[in-house]
């Protein structure tokens, strides 16, 4: 029987992965509600399934039953994930991840599986199964770098949620300890990185939290930022106004490439004066044309 020291790190462990492992279900509640998959990609959840089958089938040569419970129950979790995935996702998004699938979790898993029972025996076996399994595991920690690197560039955290990376964290520092006290450095050393990406992450939050104190701007603000400055100048670039001595206001289009000079429009305003003043000659109508457009190449500008 296991040190009740270890058996309480692993049920500890067991708790805070299945808390991770339940971080998805907002998205899938979303995908049923509105039958439809949007923009999420399947990718993330096909990798979590063959991590939690790798891991498995290592805890079965082990015979680890706190590692055991806990990827099995991911395989579980993440297996209904993909399902209602399959259920919403168009047709391009469905056949790349049967796809995906059947190469990574059926073809190349079942081809490790079978390599191991069949040419591998004892303490070899668990080795490259524990080997594989790790370096798996440290490919799946690099990929906070992508979240890192937004965060700074942005200097907005709207995209690391803290709580997610807070477990994240925490779940990494419990495998460690357990890894550490069952003497299996195949749980304990991926869990090294994971618990610096985790800090780091940590790190960024706490720099970044504030988006005005840092002057954090979102990459949909940026966009909508650049598009009001990007409107600006077509205005300013293509539309000039003139008061001239009559009080008349005339908008006139700006040239364009080929130095082309637009249509104007003229737009009579009538100052207060006193009430004998002489009649204002009636205004010159312009030509007619496109209902209150000015064009310029392609750009059209409405004049009020």
């Amino acid at each position: 029987m296991e040190h009740p020291l270890v058996f309480a790190v692993g049920i500890l462990g067991n708790i805070l992965s299945f808390l991770v492992t339940l971080a998805p279900v907002p998205t899938f509640y979303r995908v049923y509600k509105k039958k439809s998959t949007e923009s999420f990609q399947s990718v993330p959840y096909v990798v979590a399934l063959l991590s939690a089958m790798l891991w498995l089938y290592y805890a079965l040569l082990t015979m680890d039953l706190l590692l055991l419970s806990i990827n099995a129950i991911a395989c579980v979790v993440e297996s209904l994930y993909l399902t209602i995935y399959l259920v919403y996702a168009p047709k391009d998004a469905l056949a790349f991840t049967v796809k995906l699938l059947c190469t990574m979790n059926v073809a190349l898993y079942g081809a490790m599986v079978a390599f191991l029972q069949f040419y591998m025996d004892g303490h070899r076996r668990v080795d490259i199964a524990g080997g594989i399994g790790a370096a798996f595991a440290l490919a799946v920690f690099v990929a906070p770098l992508t979240i890192i690197r937004q965060v700074i560039r942005t200097k907005s955290v709207e995209f690391m949620p803290f709580w997610l990376s807070f477990f994240l964290t925490i779940s990494a520092v419990v495998w460690f300890f357990y890894g550490l006290l069952m003497k299996d450095f195949f749980i304990a050393m991926p869990n090294v990185l994971g618990l610096l990406f985790g800090l780091a992450q940590m790190a960024l939050y706490l720099v970044y939290r504030n988006p005005k104190k840092n002057g954090a701007v979102s990459e949909i603000g940026q966009a909508v930022m650049q598009a009001d400055i990007s409107k600006d100048q077509q205005l300013h670039a293509h539309v000039a106004a003139t008061i001239d001595a009559d009080g008349e206001v005339v908008t006139t289009g700006a040239d364009d490439t080929d130095g082309a000079t637009k249509q104007s429009v003229v737009v009579e305003i009538t100052p207060p004066g006193p009430e004998k003043a002489a009649p204002l000659p009636p205004p010159v109508m312009p030509p007619p044309m496109v209902p209150a457009m000015v064009t310029t190449s392609q750009t059209a500008v409405e004049v009020v």
